[in-house]
């Protein structure tokens, strides 16, 4: 599928996969192995890469499903209540009485750098029959969300029942493991950061035109749309016409990043794709989606935790509205 607004009736995004308890605490610098450092007070969060995009996309004002699992814990009724808090249908949303929540460790330091370390829990959990019973959910999406933190036939059913309903399929294929091929013909659009793209493609990335990156994608794996980002560097849209080799058009639309001061990196790949997700739900073209996508990224970026710094539509007008005419992305104006 290329760039264009879908065709699909609905307005409505799923979202299909994690639900963490994010436990996090700031250090002065991160630790190296073997150190302990000393930390501040420690913070408990809604997380999860796939909750996180739920709710960046409900923030700006998609209406938003949630399919996945929660430990029948403390934790799971927190984050029940937050989801649904941000105008989530949590419906399918299921409570596991003996596996605990999902939970996600996280250190940032003084520079807003963070490392995460990740226990599946009850999203380890989560089977096909779960999502076979979120059918209807799914198939009236008109976008539908997939991250890895969950098993690849979840995400792999999930993409079948959208794909097959007219949904467009977006996948960020992280934590990273290679995508199933199967899993691939049906993506319509590919988010990934600079590292995931190299084990994808399986060379250094930096080293190569982002038209011959572009090929690549399409040749191998028949992507024709993706979006690759570079944190504090912006992104790159990355669409695939017709044909072949080396005459074959690959088009290549930077997307600027917005200079903030970072105090927490936390969940902004996150808060850039839930923003995707909006925008394509929205009737967005992938270009126009990545744009407001950036200054999303950006304002999450100057407020600590994953989902507590995700802004509103209002919030993300109002950044730009305090930037330089210059600065601010064309479409803002």
């Amino acid at each position: 599928m290329d760039t264009t607004a879908s065709s699909h009736t609905t307005d409505t995004v799923c979202v299909v996969g994690s639900i963490n308890a994010d436990l996090s605490v700031v250090t002065e610098h991160l630790p190296q192995p073997g150190q302990t450092v000393r930390g501040g007070g420690l913070v408990v969060g809604s997380g999860g890469k796939s909750a996180n995009q739920a709710v960046a996309a409900s923030r700006l004002g998609a209406s938003v499903s949630m399919v996945g699992a929660v430990g029948h814990d403390e934790h799971g009724g927190i984050l029940r209540d937050a989801l649904e808090r941000d105008g989530i249908d949590i419906t399918r949303v299921r409570s596991f009485s003996d596996v605990a929540t999902g939970t996600a460790l996280i250190t940032i330091d003084r520079e807003g750098e963070n490392t995460i370390v990740v226990s599946p829990g009850a999203n380890g959990v989560l089977g096909e029959r779960d999502v076979e019973l979120a059918q209807e959910t799914i198939a009236r999406a008109a976008v539908l969300g997939l991250a890895f933190e969950v098993d690849d036939r979840v995400v792999l059913t999930a993409a079948r029942i959208a794909h097959s309903s007219g949904g467009r399929v977006v996948l960020n294929p992280s934590p990273y493991r290679t995508p199933h091929p199967d899993l691939l013909a049906m993506v319509d659009l590919l988010v990934v950061n600079e590292l995931e793209l190299a084990d994808m493609v399986g060379a250094d990335v930096t080293a190569k035109p982002w038209e011959d990156i572009c090929r690549a994608l399409f040749e191998r794996f028949g992507i024709r749309s993706t979006v690759v980002t570079a944190g504090a560097r912006g992104a790159v849209v990355l669409s695939h016409g017709d044909g072949t080799g080396p005459d074959a058009q690959a088009h290549v639309v930077p997307i600027a990043a917005i200079t903030v001061d970072a105090v927490d990196t936390t969940g902004c790949g996150d808060a850039f794709l839930g923003a995707v997700l909006a925008g394509l739900a929205d009737g967005r073209t992938v270009v126009d989606a990545a744009h407001k996508a950036a200054a999303v990224a950006a304002y999450a970026a100057t407020r600590r935790g994953a989902q507590s710094s995700y802004p509103t539509d209002a919030e993300v007008q109002a950044l730009l509205g305090s930037l330089d005419h210059d600065a601010a992305p064309a479409w803002a104006h």
